[in-house]
């Protein structure tokens, strides 16, 4: 071999940039053992999470309020909680947390998704209009009384998968022919319905009402109520492990749809199941919390530089990651500035930018 052809074969191209690169040899810990590590920390974030609040309670009480209540109460390391305590951390802080935690982990997964499907580097979940739909969807039942007893949250999840429906139907059944021609319609789908919403709050909306969804569509988990979050954790757990079975899929988008095709993939069954997945467990999210930005922007990128490329471990790993980013964005939110609080969303933009101001310094270098 030549010393041009051993140049030549020693650069590789960049599958979500483009651009061709001398990859940098670099040592990563072993998948097995981030993936250790992240489900500890993951586990530490739940329990040390639900001790910040009004109440000083011990980390072994909240563990063993936790168990009594998931039937594991032989195994509490301590004597049960006065009522009042009890229900605190059950009632209020721990569904907090694990709204937390189940959306984090939504977002990241479906940031992940849609980054390798799109071959775009800038792509997050809110690319395909979701978040626009659930706000419409949220507006139309808080201004408007659609659905009549219906909650903002149930209006939220309807009004995102309409709108990935229609966006479905606009690429004609998933049978498109270049990753461009999603991100170009769901930038349409996106910029209608947020119109529609602007329409609905201008001519149905009065100060107070308008308040109460802008707070709601800065993104906060300040509604967590088990009603609510065993529905949403059920919805976005199904949809995360369901997008783990596309892994060698998606490793096989990051270089392109027709190289996928080669491969054996079937690129368009592969493409829609995906998309169908994202979008509702994007919806999900949306609805339980409104739109929290920057996280399925931000946390695949920084675990792609830290697991590789590789979607089996990326995958989970960018879930847990994503979990335990907003469990400890929302101590933030609601304890930094007590008693006011501010909204989840607000905080991961202010982290959120300077972060992934970085990821592109990286992404150019």
């Amino acid at each position: 071999m030549t010393t041009t052809s051993r140049e030549a074969a020693a650069r590789t191209g960049d599958p979500l940039t483009g651009r061709e690169r001398t990859p940098v040899r670099r040592r990563r810990p072993p998948a097995a053992a981030l993936l250790s590590l992240a489900v500890a920390a993951l586990l530490g974030s739940v329990v040390a999470a639900s001790l910040f609040g009004s109440a000083d309670i011990r980390p072994l009480d909240v563990v063993s309020t936790i168990l009594r209540h998931t039937g594991l109460g032989a195994l509490a390391p301590t004597e049960p909680l006065p009522g009042l305590l009890d229900a605190l951390i059950w009632e209020s802080r721990f569904p907090r947390v694990l709204l937390a935690a189940a959306v984090g982990a939504a977002l990241a997964v479906s940031g992940t998704v849609l980054q390798a499907v799109t071959r775009n580097p800038l792509a997050d979940p809110y690319l395909l209009g979701v978040s626009s739909g659930a706000s419409t969807g949220a507006v139309a039942v808080l201004l408007l009384g659609i659905g009549g007893s219906v909650s903002l949250s149930t209006g939220a999840f309807a009004g995102g998968l309409a709108s990935f429906a229609v966006l479905l139907l606009l690429l004609g059944g998933g049978r498109v022919a270049s990753p461009s021609r999603v991100v170009l319609t769901g930038v349409l789908v996106s910029q209608f319905f947020a119109a529609v919403t602007s329409v609905i709050l201008m001519v149905g909306g009065d100060a107070n009402s308008t308040r109460g969804f802008t707070y709601w569509l800065l993104g906060t988990l300040a509604g967590a109520r088990w009603e609510g979050v065993t529905l949403t954790v059920v919805i976005i757990l199904t949809g995360v492990v369901a997008v783990h079975f596309f892994a060698p899929a998606l490793d096989a988008f990051t270089f392109g749809w027709d190289s996928a095709a080669a491969l054996g993939i079937n690129v368009t069954a592969a493409r829609v199941w995906l998309m169908v997945l994202t979008s509702v467990i994007t919806a999900a999210a949306v609805a339980a919390s409104g739109a929290i930005g920057f996280i399925g922007l931000l946390v695949p990128h920084a675990v792609r530089i830290l697991a590789g490329p590789a979607h089996r471990s990326l995958l989970p790993l960018s879930a847990i990651t994503g979990a335990v980013f907003l469990i400890w964005v929302d101590v933030f939110a609601r304890t930094a500035f007590a008693p006011h609080e501010l909204p989840a969303g607000v905080i991961t933009a202010l982290l959120g930018a300077p972060a992934f101001a970085l990821v592109l310094k990286r992404l150019e270098s």
